[in-house]
């Protein structure tokens, strides 16, 4: 294991700069209209690091068959990117295209009784996706706020929530699945009350939540199969006459890790790679579903994560597993392994089987690349930080799409990427990893600044050595925060 990290990084993307470089695929986007619209699937998985496939880490410890062979017949980018390091940011910036700390959210994230976060009337993927006549769906952890006012009250409606924000359904659980209050809601109620309540738990490491309310009925270990049961059978009452959009944010890998019996003891990464192991076999319960519908090959296959493993310094110790593959620090960080993540897609005859793209990308560029996919005009009040991946998707790597990608790390550190070069604002991790934050010496760096290129461990900091790419960063940053966007207005 020890030679498989240290030439990790090098041997991955040598092959997959093999497969990189193709002729684009024939596509007719005026075929793609109405009823000829493939459905899409968008999988978000939580806490996921990008070492945990073989297809990202040949030397993983965790046996992921769907997820291998969904890299297989799709296409695979290995500098993809999460808008934080943790979830809630994340998953606003999904749905909404735009950058999270332009919300009343700067820095951190909700609990289980945070209220309503995207703003009402702000166009998201699935609005825009109802809008052009689909079935809207979102099965799983929704971590988005519900209701309004300082708290959610789960005696009242849970209004505004997905019904609000463009989902014709939603079921799923409020927050992470170690926040209270435990409890499945559909679309704006309770479907049982949390009325009991749990001491909340703590070891062995990642069995992990909170003490607070639960509902009686719900048990822990039962919610990741429960949320797959709920996502098979939207995708099972499709009639195939109305294209879909099913979003299912998975709560797993994060904690608490409860593997199902059937899966203990499957992988070399412990509790953690287990369930790793159980959220690959639910993704194939989907993968099969979409088989079995005859919808393979009119079907957009997504699957991704939130942010990167909270995989610590003695899981490494136990474990010859690298949940976060070879870069530096863990979720919650400012450093690679907190934002660089997985990033899987497929879509049969559009994007050429066993592909790889090198493109420096983030999550908010789901909404301008599924509405230039489906020629659906985006307006400009709308996703204003993202770009357009389709010409990627479609083999014509001639250059960058985003000049720049934004990313910040649970307390707020943020940090800017142009090409191999990287600034952050700070010192330290600015997130889980020791220590969070440093004072700068008198005569010091006041952040940290690293080419990638040359030092992907983000172990040289050249913040003294450069300042002139200090400045230009730093300006365009502010830039950034204080124009409201960073995708270019039309005309």
């Amino acid at each position: 294991m020890t030679q498989g990290n240290t030439l990790g990084r090098r041997q991955f993307l040598a092959a997959g700069a093999a497969t990189a470089a193709f002729a684009p695929l024939a596509t007719s986007l005026a075929a793609l209209r109405g009823n000829d619209r493939p459905n899409i699937i968008l999988i978000l998985l939580d806490d996921m690091g990008i070492g945990d496939t073989k297809a990202y880490n040949p030397w993983s410890a965790i046996p992921t068959p769907y997820l291998d062979r969904l890299a297989r017949e799709g296409m695979r980018f290995t500098d993809m990117h999460s808008s934080s390091a943790v979830c809630t940011p994340s998953r606003y910036s999904v749905l909404t295209g735009r950058y999270c700390w332009r919300s009343r959210l700067k820095s951190g994230v909700l609990d289980g009784h945070g209220t309503n976060l995207i703003e009402i009337g702000r166009l998201t993927l699935p609005a825009l996706l109802q809008q052009a006549g689909y079935k809207t769906g979102g099965v799983g952890k929704w971590h988005l706020g519900l209701g309004d006012g300082d708290k959610t009250d789960y005696s009242k409606p849970l209004r505004p929530g997905p019904r609000d924000h463009g989902f014709d359904y939603y079921f799923g659980i409020p927050a992470s699945l170690d926040f209270p209050p435990y409890l499945y809601f559909e679309n704006d109620h309770v479907i049982e009350a949390p009325t009991a309540h749990t001491e909340g738990r703590n070891d062995p490491r990642g069995v992990f939540w909170r003490a607070g309310p639960i509902a009686p009925h719900f048990e822990m270990e039962q919610v990741v199969p429960t949320l797959t049961n709920k996502a098979v059978e939207f995708i099972n009452q499709a009639d195939g006459n109305q294209p879909y959009f099913l979003y299912f944010p998975m709560p797993s890998p994060h904690t608490p890790w409860l593997p199902l019996p059937e899966y203990q003891g499957k992988s070399g990464a412990g509790d953690y790679g287990d369930y790793v192991v159980q959220t690959d076999d639910m993704i194939g319960r989907l993968l099969d579903a979409v088989d079995r519908s005859g919808q393979r090959d009119k079907t957009i296959f997504i699957v991704t994560s939130d942010n990167g493993a909270d995989w610590k310094e003695e899981d490494d110790a136990r474990f010859a597993h690298r949940a976060n593959a070879h870069w530096r620090g863990k979720k919650a960080d400012a450093w690679e392994a907190g934002h660089r993540v997985p990033f899987l897609i497929r879509w049969p005859r559009h994007i050429r089987e066993n592909s790889v793209s090198t493109e420096t990308a983030s999550l908010t560029d789901l909404m301008a690349t599924i509405a230039a996919a489906l020629n659906l005009p985006l307006p400009d009040d709308a996703a204003e930080d993202s770009f357009n991946l389709l010409p990627t998707l479609h083999g014509q790597q001639s250059g960058s799409i985003r000049p720049h990608i934004v990313d910040h790390s649970l307390t707020g550190m943020f940090t800017i990427r142009e090409g191999d070069w990287k600034l952050i604002q700070g010192l330290g991790s600015g997130g889980f990893t020791a220590p969070r934050t440093m004072v700068p010496a008198e005569s010091g760096p006041q952040g940290q600044l690293y080419n990638l290129a040359d030092d992907p461990r983000e172990e040289h900091n050249l913040y003294l050595l450069r300042p002139d790419i200090v400045t230009r960063l730093s300006t365009i940053l502010t830039d950034i925060q204080l124009s409201g966007r960073s995708r270019p207005r039309k005309g």
